[in-house]
């Protein structure tokens, strides 16, 4: 999490103009899918959305950050910062 945002100006810049979400608020790499592959976007809070599924997501990397998947989430394997 970037508590403000911490990304280049061109990857902004690329963002349409009237989707373009303010750069003072908290900023989120997250793990993320498409039909066609897994990959991490950075996101803001304002574009976020809860999952209260409870239910495992399926991403390459989870194994890299977190442990097995038990009592609805995963457990962070270490601080990240």
């Amino acid at each position: 999490m970037d508590a403000k945002f911490s990304n280049t100006d061109e990857w902004y810049a690329a963002i349409p103009e009237e989707s373009r979400p303010p750069k003072d608020q908290p900023f989120y790499h997250l793990l993320a899918e498409n039909d066609k592959s897994f990959y991490v976007a950075y996101v803001s809070e304002q574009n976020l959305v809860a999952d209260y599924s409870g239910k495992p997501v399926e991403h390459p990397d989870l194994p890299d950050l977190f442990g097995d998947f038990q009592d609805g989430h995963y457990p962070l394997q270490f601080q990240l910062n």
